[in-house]
């Protein structure tokens, strides 16, 4: 087994819901999902180092958790846990530092994807003992949107968010995130979800028989935004503003906050954000989707 090999460093990109439809319960608690996911050009970076004692995590942003509350020390301890098992060796640690440039708790899916570099940098590491289908189900383990942070690559995602379609649909587009300035719980947002008033599934309908290419004005669509608008208004106010500036389609990301515009060209998305930005004193930031 490869010894201590100093620093890896590993892109971790964030991710936005292009549509996110809730088509039921479980009787586990979890959601069933019909969602298609992109990753953007807004990376975290992550830094691994083996052969620690133990296991620790560290991040330059005061928010994020520095024990095993954080998901990519359970990524670690986990895969380190399934080397162990694999190999009948000592269960190394491995030191985990997190450079943030994705919002916290922003539906942007942030600590999913450093779970998921995490996985990747340290089977990359040790020679990939795991198969990439282990490295899914070791990922979905901790988290449901990790199996696509590990794919990076467009995909329609159902299940609880673990069973991926790969998506040829796209086009390049050009992407303003709004974040208006809090962070939002998921798991309170499904809570406060009441399935009976969704609306997607007639605008989603035919993604489920053929194969589409993806319509900004037609398919933008998500049933969690109207639970996190209910609860935190300022989510409207974001997507009134960016079509105020001149967006051609708007909708909140996973369970929010973060509000993505899209625009058709770089010169649009300029003014847009220079615009918005003298106006509010919510974080921008421009970005591509990863086609």
């Amino acid at each position: 087994m490869p010894q201590d090999i100093g620093h890896i460093k590993i892109l971790s990109p964030a991710k936005i819901n292009l549509f996110l439809q809730v088509t039921g319960k479980r009787t586990d608690g979890y959601h069933e999902l019909f969602t298609l996911m992109c990753c953007i050009k807004l990376y975290d970076t992550i830094i691994l180092k083996t052969g620690e004692r133990v296991t620790t995590v560290s991040c330059d942003h005061p928010e994020v958790p520095e024990d095993d509350k954080n998901i990519a020390w359970l990524a670690a301890d986990l895969f380190m846990t399934r080397l162990k098992r694999q190999r009948q060796v000592s269960n190394g640690g491995v030191r985990i530092s997190i450079e943030k440039k994705i919002p916290v708790a922003a539906g942007l899916g942030g600590g999913s994807s450093n779970a998921a570099a995490v996985f990747l940098g340290l089977n990359r590491i040790y020679g990939y003992p795991f198969a990439k289908d282990e490295v899914f189900e070791m990922g979905v383990s901790i988290g449901a949107d990790v199996p696509f942070l590990i794919q990076q690559k467009p995909a329609i995602a159902t299940g609880i968010g673990d069973k991926l379609k790969a998506y040829n649909g796209l086009r390049p587009l050009k992407i303003l995130l709004v974040c208006p300035g809090f962070g939002v719980s998921t798991a309170m947002v499904y809570k406060n979800m009441n399935l009976g008033l969704t609306k997607c599934a007639k605008k989603l309908k035919q993604f489920h028989s053929d194969k589409l290419d993806f319509d900004i004005k037609k398919h933008l669509c998500n049933d969690l935004e109207p639970v996190t608008g209910g609860l935190y208004p300022d989510i409207f106010a974001v997507k009134e503003s960016l079509l105020n500036e001149g967006a051609i389609g708007v909708l909140m990301s996973g369970s929010g906050p973060t509000v993505f515009g899209v625009f058709s060209n770089s010169d649009e998305l300029q003014r847009a954000k220079k615009a918005i930005s003298i106006k509010h004193q919510w974080q921008l930031i421009s970005t591509d989707l990863i086609i």
